[in-house]
Formats: structure tokens, sequence, C-alpha cells
């Protein structure tokens, strides 16, 4: 694998994940809730989530997802549900104060690293999406374990990147607006969630 290739899929993989997704929405909102510290478990938790994925295309089972309609109906509805549960939770969210929020059992580590990688690994078109993109930049004559760890690595570090960077505008823009900013952030989150939500449950594959 050249690094002209690499340097190639750095920049597709740049384009790709800089467009708002769900869990760069979530490290937005972590950040002007928990600040950017506390935000770090759920970047880690989608950086999980992008080696979940990158994996499956490596053993095939991005590709069985695109060939069972029964698998990939499984979980894109599961997918759907929980983006819409999160969804349904920010619009409802009264905008509670950084201090009482950062004391809610439901933003320790564990709960935040899991809800963004959850919301990752429960997206089909992640899969379907790192199936078609990944094996172009593939070398078959070469040792496939070692370019797959090299995309790997590349993807999580820009992901991490980018969603770091959310996180920092975030937590900036509540240090200057406060509560009523935090009301308004939740509600355009959870509506944005919840449109992806109802994006995925109406997703159909190529030719399905």
């Amino acid at each position: 694998m050249s690094l002209t290739t690499l340097a190639l899929f750095s920049l597709v993989a740049l384009a790709t994940i800089a467009t708002p997704g769900p869990t760069v929405l979530l490290a937005l909102s972590n950040g002007a809730r928990l600040g950017v510290r506390r935000a770090l478990p759920g970047m880690l938790g989608a950086v999980a989530s992008d080696c979940v994925l990158v994996g499956s295309v490596a053993v095939g089972l991005g590709a069985l997802l695109a060939a069972s309609e029964f698998w990939f109906s499984v979980v894109k509805w599961i997918g759907a549900a929980y983006l819409a549960w999160i969804g349904l939770r920010m619009l409802r969210s009264g905008g509670m104060d950084l201090a009482v929020e950062a004391g809610d059992p439901q933003a320790g580590p564990r709960k935040v690293f899991m809800k963004s990688f959850l919301v990752a690994v429960t997206n089909p078109k992640g899969y379907l999406f790192c199936s078609a993109l990944l094996p172009q930049f593939i070398d078959s004559g070469a040792p496939l374990a070692l370019q797959y760890l090299a995309l790997c690595a590349i993807f999580c570090t820009i992901d991490f990147a980018i969603m770091f960077v959310y996180a920092v505008v975030g937590a900036r823009a509540i240090r200057l607006l406060r509560r009523r900013a935090l009301l308004w952030m939740d509600r355009t989150c959870g509506a944005i969630l919840l449109a992806l939500a109802g994006s995925l449950a109406l997703y159909r594959r190529s030719g399905s």
C-alpha cells in the first residue's frame, strides 16, 4: 500500500467524517453538557465502533449485511430505534446546568462510551459504506491484515480529531451562552437524530 493510496484514503475519510452524523452530534452535545474532558469516553466509544466496522469488512460481515435482507433489517431497526430514543431524550431535556449534568449517573464515562459506541455499531449504513469503500484501497497482492490495520488507524485518528473539534466547539459555545444555549443545542441535536433515525428506518439497500 503506497503513501499516495493512504493520502487519498485520508482525504476521502476526512470528507466523510466531517459531515455531521450521529456520533459527531453526540460529541458536540457531550462537549456542551460535560466539557471536553468528560466527553472523551464518547469519542473513544465511536473510535471503538470504527474498529468494529473495519474489522467486519476484513472478515466479511459487511458483505453478509449487503447480501442478507433479514440481518440488514435487524441491524437497521435496532439502530433506528436507538437513535430515536436518544433523540427523544434530547428533545425532552430541560437544559440542566452543567454542574447538575456532570453529577448525573447517565453522564458517567461508561454510559457516555456505550452511547456513542452503540449509535455507530448499530448503523447498517456504516457497514455497507465501509464494505464499498475500503476494498478500493486494498492491494490484493499484499498482506491484507496490515492494510486493514493501516486504514483503520487512519480512519480512527481522523474520526477522533473531528469529534474532538466538535466537542471543543460545544464546550466553548456553552461557556458563552450558558443554559438557554444548552437547551436549544439539545433540542436541535435531538431533532436531527430523530430525522436520522427516520431516514435509517426508510433506508433500503441498492437493488432491494
